[in-house]
Formats: C-alpha cells, sequence, structure tokens
C-alpha cells in the first residue's frame, strides 16, 4: 500500500474547496444550533436557494455575478422569514420539523418539470461561474508541495472560500461576545430567564436564523462556484447532517469548531476512501468482503463508530468546553 498517497490524497480533502465550503456552512448552523440553541435541520435548503440564486440569475437570465451573489443572499433571507414567522414563537421542535421538510421541498421542486425552464430541471444548470474564474491572478497549472498539489482553478477557491471562512468566523466572533451575541446564548441557556428580563426573544432568534441562513447561502454560491454547477441531487437532507457530523466534531458554540470538524471530517473520510480501496486492490481485504463499490458506504460506518466514542468520551467535541456544555444542560 501506497502510505504516502493515501495521505496526500486525504490532505487534499482536508484542506480542498469542499473542506471551505462545508465549514462556512457549518459556521451559520453553529450560530443557530450552538449559540441560539435552535435546532434547524434544512440548512442544506439555504444553501440550495443560494446556489440556484447565483445559477439562475447568471445562466438563465444571463445578469452579472455581483446580482447573482445578491439573489442568493435575498433568496435565504426570504426563505428564512417564511420559516421563522410561523415556528419561532413554538416549541423548538416546530422548527426542527418546518426546517428538514422545507429543505427536502426546495430540493423536490427544483428539480421538477414545472421548474425546468428555470432551474434546469434533474440537469441542474451549468458554466455560470466563468466571471469567478477570470478574475484568478494565479497562471494556469498545478501548484502545492510533496504529492499534495492543487490546480490553478482549485487554488484560488480555496483562497476565496478560506479567506471567507476567516471573515465569517472574525464577524462572528465580534458578535458572540457583544451584547446581541450574550443575549442570543442566554435565550439557548433559558429563553424563559431571558423573556423575564424584557428581551425579545422572538426577535432575537429571527435575526440568528436570518443571519445563519445568510452564511449558509454564500456556502452553497461557493460550491456552486467550485463545481461550476447546480444539481438538486447535491442538496439532500444528508448535507445538513453532515453539518451537524462536523459540530460533534469540533465542538458546537465554539468558532472554530466547524472549521476544525470539516478539516477533520474530509480527511479522515478521504483517508477511509483511499485507504480501504488501495487494501482491495493489494487483497489484503478480500474482495469477498468488501467489494469496492461497498468503500463509500464502509467508511461512513466506520466514522460513525468514531463519532459514537467521541460523543461517548468526550460529547463536548474537540474544542468544546466541558464545563460549559454541563452548565448548559446540553
Amino acid at each position: 500500500m501506497d502510505f504516502s498517497a493515501i495521505v496526500s490524497d486525504a490532505l487534499r480533502s482536508g484542506i480542498g474547496p469542499i473542506a471551505a465550503v462545508y465549514a462556512l456552512a457549518a459556521m451559520g448552523l453553529n450560530l443557530h444550533f450552538g449559540y441560539t440553541g435552535l435546532l434547524n435541520f434544512g440548512q442544506v435548503g439555504f444553501m440550495l436557494v443560494g446556489g440556484y440564486g447565483l445559477a439562475i440569475t447568471v445562466a438563465t437570465y444571463d445578469g452579472p455575478m455581483w446580482l447573482g451573489v445578491l439573489g442568493g443572499i435575498a433568496c435565504a433571507i426570504v426563505l428564512a422569514l417564511l420559516l421563522g414567522l410561523p415556528t419561532l414563537r413554538l416549541r423548538a421542535d416546530y422548527l426542527a420539523i418546518t426546517t428538514i421538510a422545507a429543505g427536502e421541498t426546495l430540493r423536490l421542486f427544483y428539480r421538477s418539470s414545472w421548474a425546468e425552464p428555470v432551474t434546469g430541471g434533474v440537469f441542474g444548470l451549468q458554466r455560470f461561474a466563468n466571471d469567478f474564474y477570470a478574475l484568478n491572478p494565479i497562471d494556469p497549472g498545478t501548484y502545492g508541495v510533496w504529492l499534495v498539489r492543487f490546480s490553478s482553478r482549485d487554488i484560488w477557491v480555496m483562497i476565496v472560500g478560506w479567506a471567507l471562512v476567516v471573515v465569517v468566523g472574525s464577524l462572528l466572533a465580534l458578535l458572540i461576545h457583544s451584547p446581541w451575541g450574550r443575549v442570543i446564548r442566554s435565550i439557548r441557556e433559558d429563553e424563559v430567564a431571558a423573556r423575564s428580563l424584557g428581551k425579545n426573544v422572538y426577535a432575537y432568534k429571527m435575526q440568528s436564523l436570518v443571519l445563519g441562513g445568510v452564511i449558509g447561502a454564500v456556502a452553497g454560491m461557493l460550491q456552486a462556484i467550485q463545481v461550476q454547477s447546480v444539481n438538486p441531487d447535491n442538496y439532500d437532507p444528508g448535507v445538513t447532517f453532515f453539518l451537524y457530523t462536523l459540530l460533534v466534531l469540533g465542538g458546537a458554540g465554539r468558532i472554530l469548531g466547524p472549521v476544525v470538524g470539516a478539516i477533520l471530517f474530509w480527511f479522515v473520510l478521504s483517508f477511509l476512501d483511499s485507504a480501504l480501496r488501495q487494501a482491495i486492490d493489494a487483497e489484503y481485504v478480500s474482495p469477498d468482503l468488501i467489494s469496492t463499490s461497498e468503500v463509500g458506504a464502509v467508511r461512513f460506518a466506520l466514522v460513525g463508530v468514531a463519532l459514537i466514542l467521541l460523543v461517548a468520551f468526550r460529547p463536548q467535541g474537540i474544542l468544546g468546553s466541558r464545563k460549559e456544555m454541563l452548565l448548559s444542560g446540553r
């Protein structure tokens, strides 16, 4: 087995564009769940409307990319209002049910034949990010260190993606340590107590839902730009549960939790995938036990076992505080 190839594949995934996308989307979910206590099971819906808002503006209506970005953000705000207005005055489980249903409803709507003239239906939309890549200052080619190498296009997406992670993380850090952040954390700890002190809990929840949704939409736009494509089947509910996995790994309620979680998740997932495939090719693992087509399922099963052990021995996550977790009752 070529362990250098296995490690290099894992490193490419751990720091690559997809890790930046998931880190950004998980930051928005962390604001919802980790700081405000909102059970949002439909973060993928915000990613979907963000990516499609950009793609439809540019590919379908031939608009400029900056207008597509504004359109994606506007779609996320509208979606947050539609989800939050009827549910945020009710118990937390109503928001959970509504968001997971909304994410799946949006996916089915965008892939329907009725919406096909605008969304492209099951085929989606392609080739709409040329203006973004036209700004790439890096000469065409492959760059990197050792076996960890990326194309100039991927490096450009990584620069923008991780820069967005830094900017969003810095803004969230400032917000969380401001009076506004102290209020939303108090809502997470004890909503009744926050309300008894005269805080408009409903308004603060709505603000958190909108802001986290916009961050998720930006992540969806970055993902669409990276692959130059949007397809409704890429936004299934499993994406949201991957984002929760990142929070479990890194630690909910921590600014760097989603970032560490995203890097670890994609590193481990790619490491297991590459190692299993090489083990099967080298006949260290019998094809009768695990076939190449089953590698994807097996790696997720192994990640699930690792998560169970992590939750058992360190439920607060890698960066989480056990003391704070106990005080918050989570």
